[in-house]
């Protein structure tokens, strides 16, 4: 079965992926954000701490450093 994943309302052109992440003990939490795969549009939408956030800045990740462990 392939997923079908919903438009982007705000651009029209990509599509809104689930994005998940692990909480502070190490659980997982899925579905903590969605984001619009055209670069160019730039929409997402976060859970944090029980709070909802539109359409926050994205970084590309190349300046991230790991956590030591």
């Amino acid at each position: 079965m392939v997923n079908s994943f919903p438009k982007c309302q705000k651009c029209q052109t990509g599509d809104l992926v689930p994005l998940s992440d692990f909480g502070s003990q190490g659980a997982p939490i899925h579905y903590k954000a969605w984001a619009c795969t055209n670069p160019a549009c730039g929409f997402n939408i976060k859970i944090r701490n029980g709070d909802l956030y539109i359409d926050e800045p994205i970084s590309d990740g190349a300046l991230h450093t790991p956590r030591l462990r």
